[in-house]
């Protein structure tokens, strides 16, 4: 039942995808190089409830904030629903300039799947240390802060559902990413994890979190686990200090 419900939303959301090509064409013109989905609409994964729909504009000089309100508004006529799951990445020509972190020029190169494109534009391809640079920094922090917040937070707003359980999968992520250099789905960090588990890290808890996440179900019932994100923490530094280490 969960997986036809993420599959009915997953073709909604080419759908929505596929009807926004023409409003970037539109507002860029002859400056639009290429259009394409990333993320989970790419790589696979897709949830009805958690997922947003990523999307590439490659142009040749980047994407002025202006042109970026300019769609974000013609999307929300198409779809207030799915507008709302709408996340851009965009860069210019030479990747040079605009928001396109180097995890998701990884998924670009891998994954992208073309919703119109004039001329192919890729970008040099970023080196495991560069990933490792990216992911140490700003991404860490941010999952760390977050996480310590719910591990002492007394109760699960709501509002806060998604964040929870991006929360407690954000580990997945941070050690697949970490050990191949590669951008994958949820489905196939856990898979890669599984067979090899970084030590201390709560491979079962994570499992647990992913399973919430297919049935596109409240994370309610991880509430009580939520302290155990200390640890998970403390296993994705052990790996950080580990790998710098041995370099």
């Amino acid at each position: 039942m969960e997986e036809r419900t993420n599959m009915s939303a997953q073709a909604a959301a080419l759908d929505f995808a596929r009807r926004t090509a023409p409003l970037w064409e539109s507002t860029l013109g002859a400056d639009l190089l290429g259009v394409y989905l990333i993320g989970s609409l790419a790589h696979g994964g897709f949830s009805a409830r958690y997922s947003d729909i990523d999307i590439a504009v490659i142009t040749e000089k980047g994407v002025p904030a202006h042109i970026l309100d300019c769609v974000r508004g013609e999307a929300a006529a198409l779809s207030p629903e799915w507008s709302a799951k709408l996340s851009v990445f965009w860069a210019d020509r030479r990747f040079d300039v605009g928001r396109f972190p180097p995890l998701d020029r990884i998924d670009y190169l891998d994954h992208a799947r073309t919703l119109t494109e004039r001329e192919s534009a890729r970008p040099v391809r970023p080196s495991l240390d560069e990933i490792r640079q990216y992911l140490a920094g700003t991404p860490l922090a941010n999952w760390m802060e977050s996480a310590r917040r719910f591990a002492s937070a007394a109760m699960l707003e709501p509002k806060d559902s998604k964040a929870y359980l991006r929360a407690h999968l954000y580990p997945a992520r941070f050690c697949y990413s970490w050990l191949t250099g590669r951008m994958g789905s949820n489905d196939e960090a856990v898979a890669f994890l599984a067979r090899t588990p970084p030590a201390g890290l709560d491979i079962a808890l994570i499992t647990r979190a992913l399973e919430c996440r297919r049935s596109n179900a409240d994370p309610d019932a991880l509430f009580a686990a939520r302290t155990r994100l200390r640890s998970q923490i403390d296993a994705c530094a052990s790996l950080l200090d580990r790998e710098v280490a041995a370099d």
